[in-house]
C-alpha cells in the first residue's frame, strides 16, 4: 500500500515501479518534443525534478532513476543563496547527471535578477545559458521559471517572447504549439509536502492523489515535476 503523503526515498521507488506497470514511457522535456513530431500514441510520463534548494540529494534519486533506466530533466538555479551548483561536489553531482544520459535545464530567476541587479533580464537570461553551456559543455534546451521569495514572477518574461529567440527550444510553462505540455496534460507536483494536479492547466482543487494513483486512470500525458528536496530517507527533519 502507498501512502499519499509518503515521500521517502522507497516510495518514489515503489512510484515509478508502479507507473512503469500501468504501462506509461518515461521521458524528458526535451523528449517530449520529439513525442509530439513523431504523433505516437502511447501513454507517456514526462519526469521533471526541480532543484530548488538543495544538491546532495538529487544524486540519490538520480541513483533511483538509473536503477530504474529511466531519464529525467533537472532544472539548475545558477544563483541560489542556498546552494552553489559548481562547488566541488555539486559540479561533481551535475557531471553525474548529463553523463547518465539525463537532461539538464535551467532553473531561472531571469525577473529576480533584473530587479536586484538593475541588468536587462534578456541580457541575463542568455549569459546564465552560456555559463551553462559553457561549463557542462552542452546545449541547453530548455528553461523552468523559479518561483522564489522575492514575490516576483519570473513568467512574466515570457508573456511577450518564445524560448526560440533564446536558441532554446521551450519553456516549461509555455503555451507555444512545439511544447506547450503544461496545457496539454494532467500535470501532477509534489507542494509542501502534498500532491497537486493540474488538468490542462486548471487546478483540480480538491485532488491530491499520489502520481501512481493518476497513472492508474490512464492519461495519455501526465507531466510530473518533483523537488528533490521533498523526499528523505527516514523521515522529514532528518
Amino acid at each position: 500500500m502507498l501512502y499519499p503523503c509518503d515521500f521517502t526515498y522507497k516510495a518514489l521507488r515503489d512510484y515509478f515501479c508502479e507507473i512503469i506497470a500501468n504501462g506509461y514511457k518515461i521521458i524528458t522535456c526535451e523528449e517530449y518534443i520529439d513525442y509530439k513530431k513523431a504523433g505516437v500514441e502511447y501513454k507517456i510520463f514526462v519526469n521533471r525534478i526541480d532543484i530548488d534548494t538543495e544538491f546532495t540529494k538529487v544524486k540519490i534519486i538520480a541513483d533511483i532513476f538509473n536503477e530504474l533506466n529511466i531519464k529525467c530533466t533537472y532544472f539548475v538555479r545558477l544563483h541560489a543563496k542556498e546552494y552553489n551548483p559548481f562547488s566541488f561536489e555539486n559540479y561533481k553531482i551535475l557531471k553525474y547527471l548529463r553523463d547518465t544520459g539525463n537532461e539538464i535545464g535551467y532553473h531561472s530567476e531571469i525577473i529576480d535578477q533584473s530587479v536586484i541587479w538593475n541588468e536587462s533580464a534578456e541580457v541575463c537570461l542568455r549569459r546564465d545559458i552560456n555559463v551553462l553551456n559553457e561549463i557542462l559543455g552542452i546545449k541547453i534546451k530548455g528553461v523552468a521559471s523559479h518561483g522564489g521569495i522575492t514575490g516576483l514572477n519570473n513568467l512574466d518574461f515570457w508573456k511577450n517572447r518564445k524560448a526560440s529567440e533564446f536558441g532554446l527550444l521551450y519553456e516549461a510553462y509555455d503555451h507555444e504549439p512545439e511544447f506547450g505540455l503544461f496545457y496539454n496534460s494532467l500535470y501532477v507536483s509534489d507542494a509542501n509536502y502534498r500532491w497537486k494536479c493540474y488538468e490542462n492547466g486548471v487546478l483540480r482543487e480538491t485532488d491530491n492523489r499520489t502520481i501512481v494513483e493518476h497513472s492508474m486512470d490512464n492519461h495519455k500525458i501526465i507531466y510530473s515535476t518533483m523537488h528533490n528536496d521533498t523526499f528523505f530517507k527516514e523521515h522529514i527533519y532528518e
